[in-house]
């Protein structure tokens, strides 16, 4: 029976079929737009028919609440994605608008995710002014269809064609008053369903759709864009090749698939099309023979693929355009250990090496032998592979650097991983893949010479005496009449930092009535110290205070110094005069919950036990807060934001109640509450990028800071001690001004104005207290040399040992002018890679923008940190280290 209904052999002959219909038409201006997968032939065939250019239009349905296989709506890219629903449906099934929202979010995330899987960053096809076809392998209920109609209506098109091969009468009928033509080869009245109606109706895999809009590309000049696109067959055995050359190529990236690929890895081919758009040439390339590839254990052939590669860097050399230019190579999972055997062989015939979840441990002992800077990049959920690319970036002797995607697996498919590859692989191409006599592309931007910097910066500098002479922090009284002076440190583990901000905080508490410390740390385990130097009752704490990794950050014998000056100046003041030690950090989620537990069963138990109720929708969680990131991606929406939401509400309601027996108590525990609502936020938003984690915790750092000084008082002035990164005004320095990031220092300088005092440190060599890597042990490391051209190298060239740079100072416009032009700034955190200080510890600032001023250590020294019994858990600030 369903023979009788075959009418196509495959999709590419439907799509044919319907062109002829559509070329008859004589439409204007047409564009082509796919329903993925299948529309995808079909869609092709039109538009090399029609010589139109050719995009996707991707849809999403939203499902019913209950029964998600129900069709409460769909959603659609692009400009304002249009969002269409059916009333019926949501009616029947109760969907608020609540619900709508969450689904239209969820499904948005996922139309970004797909859009860049199939076209890299590839620009949409905007249809405002033109005839906007759009194209699908058939209809069933045309919900999708309808909804794609609709949206691409909206979005301008002059004319909108519905084109698809097959459809019910009925369903024909509902799409007429959404488009002005429809054009179906076959109308039937009983449907069988649309693949009875072809011989091959195959499900396209996601490396088919992403080698058919390639070809597209290719074939119909069909983006406007100045790339050259070409297959090429690679001798001696022929094997398929796509090469895209852009105008003025900087270098050619050779690129090995991984097992199971080919060519037309949907993941490869994005990462491309981004090299593409950056001025690299790439040629991704069939490793193996179609014979070759039905034997699974030539994927593993790691000799074999980096034969292929070397056939390939060979024919390169050949061809006239590309045999100039410097040579990268991208290897994805075996194909990775194919790209370090190769690299190994050709040597200095290659610049750059990138893996992508990559096996380099497959090259073996060849390893030691690569050349050329080599990034292995990792999702941090992949632990097995990143286990194996820990042992090889330890044997690799080259230039080297190991970069984690946070909630990212093998394959990278979570929101964000795959634009966090391109980005990773992009800088590190673009910073080794250089022509002849072409500067690097982070070359200083310099228009005054090293020698004048230096004098003018020599003329400004003003020396410090010795951190054990008084007189050094008497320097710093020009500042005190700030409310709020950040403190910096360019490491988390170097002594002058912590000794001089001991000093300089001893000075304005005793000279100038500061009675806020306000540091980089946990609010519970800092409120453990709090109640120590404030000599009020002990409370047990869920666990020992700083006891996490990295415990020599505030467990070292600097800072507990300062916090024995600390107590025995409270033990002189009356209560309302002492200082207080807090946390402005957001990671010890456990043990705030246990806090506001605490707190509750002393002042409300009845309110204790639901506040239990609620947290127990994080106890899942608690040891590895990470994992409900996960979770919440998963489900997509908020799991538990709303319990932790409301008792924090419940706590605002019942202030005057609760407030009036212990204040102290009460700001501690909301304090608590408002850290776990924002961790709650924190670690969902650690799956959508790194901008947005970082962003939301220096936000709650300074909302932290804002409520302590509310709650001390309209004349409490604050000390804050944290790390240059979070200090220093983001809008000056890469993190800013490229990724989007804010921090604390930004924030209070937009609040305060000149009443925020921001000051960094600084250091030129010596030793420091870090890691190796994440939860790894503590070890004193020695500090590079600076590198040339830092700003660190400038310092140093000063030739003095201490000093201060005031940047406010009237008579120093010059130096301003001198010290603001852009220059690499080394941050160093918990975690110190030497051997790759560059790309891990650089980054461009414009440091007399970023700081008010700056203080310099010539040479520095490790702290010396205290005993500590190192508490289990999750690594919950990884990945910044800072």
């Amino acid at each position: 029976m369903v023979q009788s209904h075959l009418q196509f052999r495959d999709r590419f002959d439907a799509g044919r079929q319907l062109a002829t219909k559509l070329v008859a038409l004589t439409l204007e201006q047409p564009v082509v737009y796919a329903l993925p997968r299948g529309g995808v032939p079909i869609a092709l065939e039109i538009s090399r028919a029609l010589q139109a250019p050719l995009d996707l239009l991707l849809v999403r349905k939203i499902g019913a609440p209950g029964t998600p296989e129900v069709a409460l709506g769909a959603v659609v890219e692009g400009s304002g994605a249009e969002t269409v629903i059916n009333e019926e449906v949501r009616m029947a099934t109760g969907a608020d608008d609540t619900y709508l929202e969450r689904a239209r979010q969820r499904e948005l995330v996922e139309l970004e995710r797909r859009r860049a899987l199939y076209l890299g960053s590839r620009a949409r096809l905007k249809p405002a002014g033109r005839t906007a076809i759009v194209v699908d392998d058939g209809l069933a209920t045309g919900a999708t269809a309808k909804a794609a109609l609709i949206a691409i209506k909206n979005q301008g098109a002059a004319k909108v064609v519905l084109a698809v091969p097959v459809a019910p009468e009925a369903t024909l009928a509902e799409m007429r008053p959404y488009a002005d033509i429809i054009v179906c080869l076959h109308p039937v009245r009983a449907f069988p369903g649309v693949g009875a109606f072809y011989s091959d109706f195959h499900q396209l895999t996601d490396e088919e759709t992403i080698g058919l809009l390639r070809q597209g590309w290719v074939r119909g000049g069909t983006t406007g864009s100045a790339h050259s696109r070409r297959s090429i067959l690679v001798p001696p055995l022929g094997l398929v090749g796509d090469l895209s050359v852009p105008l003025d190529p900087r270098g050619i990236i050779l690129f090995a698939h991984g097992s199971g690929s080919s060519r037309l890895s949907p993941r490869n081919a994005a990462v491309a099309d981004r090299l593409n758009d950056k001025g690299f040439a790439t040629l991704l390339l069939d490793l193996l023979t179609a014979d070759e590839a039905k034997d699974r254990r030539n994927v593993f052939d790691i000799p074999l693929l980096a034969e292929r590669l070397l056939e390939a860097a060979i024919w390169i050399q050949a061809e006239p355009d590309i045999a100039d230019l410097p040579l990268g190579l991208f290897g994805a999972s075996t194909g990775a250990g194919a790209a370090m055997l190769a690299a190994a062989e050709l040597q200095g015939r290659v610049a750059a090496v990138v893996s992508r979840g990559g096996r380099p441990d497959l090259a073996g002992p060849r390893l030691a032998e690569i050349e050329a800077p080599t990034l292995l990049i990792v999702g941090g959920d992949d632990r097995e592979v990143l286990t194996l690319n820990q042992k090889a970036l330890h044997a690799l002797a080259c230039e080297k650097l190991l970069k984690i995607v946070p909630g990212a697996t093998h394959l990278f498919e979570e929101p964000g991983a795959l634009e966090a590859v391109t980005d990773l692989a992009s800088a590190w191409f673009e910073h080794y893949l250089l022509k002849p006599n072409q500067p690097p592309t982070s070359a200083t931007p310099q228009s005054i010479s090293q020698t004048s910097a230096v004098a003018v910066l020599r003329t400004a500098a003003e020396p410090l005496p010795s951190l054990e002479d008084a007189n050094f922090a008497a320097v710093f009284d020009r500042f005190a009449q700030a409310r709020v002076i950040l403190l910096g440190e360019a490491s988390h583990g170097t002594s002058e930092f912590y000794l001089a901000r001991a000093a300089i905080t001893r000075r304005l508490i005793e000279r100038h009535g500061f009675t806020i410390v306000a540091v980089e740390a946990d609010w519970p385990d800092a409120a453990a110290i709090d109640r120590y130097v404030r000599q009020s009752p002990h409370r047990p704490m869920h666990s020992t205070p700083f006891a996490r990794f990295p415990t020599w950050m505030w467990r070292n014998k600097d800072v507990d110094a300062f916090i024995s000056f600390l107590r025995n100046h409270n033990a002189k003041k009356l209560q309302g005069e002492k200082v207080g030690f807090y946390g402005l950090d957001l990671y010890n989620m456990t043990a705030s919950i246990a806090a506001v537990l605490a707190y509750l069963d002393r002042v409300d138990p009845e309110a204790a036990q639901i506040a239990r109720e609620r947290y127990a929708c994080l106890s899942p969680w608690s040891r590895e807060p990470a994992a409900y990131g996960r979770a919440s991606l998963t489900e997509g929406y908020a799991l538990c934001e709303r319990p932790v939401t409301r008792i924090l509400i419940d706590l605002l309601q019942k202030e005057l109640q609760y407030a009036k027996n212990d204040g102290a108590e009460f700001f501690d525990a909301m304090q608590n509450a408002r850290l776990v609502a924002d961790a709650e936020r924190y670690y969902r938003a650690m799956y959508y990028g790194a901008r947005e984690s970082w962003n939301h915790r220096d936000q709650h750092m300074f909302n932290a800071l804002q409520n302590i000084l509310a709650w001390t008082g309209p004349k409490a002035k604050a000390v804050v001690w944290a790390h240059n990164s979070h200090i220093g005004d983001a809008r000056f320095t890469e993190m800013g001004m490229e990724r989007g990031e804010l921090n604390i220092g930004q924030l209070c300088r937009q609040a305060y104005g000149r009443d925020a005092a921001l000051i960094g440190f600084g250091t030129h060599s010596g030793t420091v207290a870090a890691a190796s890597e994440w939860d790894g042990p503590m070890e004193i490391k020695a500090i590079r040399p600076s590198r040339p051209g830092s700003y660190e190298d400038l310092f140093h060239k000063v030739g003095a040992d201490r000093f201060l740079v005031d940047f406010r100072a009237k008579e120093h416009d010059n130096l301003r002018r001198v010290i603001a032009a852009p220059r690499l700034e080394r941050y160093i955190g918990v975690i110190y890679r030497p051997e790759t200080e560059r790309w891990s510890h650089y980054s461009y600032a414009s440091l007399s923008d970023q700081y008010d001023a700056f203080v310099w250590f010539d040479q520095s020294c490790a702290v010396i940190p205290l005993p500590t019994e190192v508490a289990a858990g999750e690594d919950e600030t990884y990945p910044f280290g800072l």
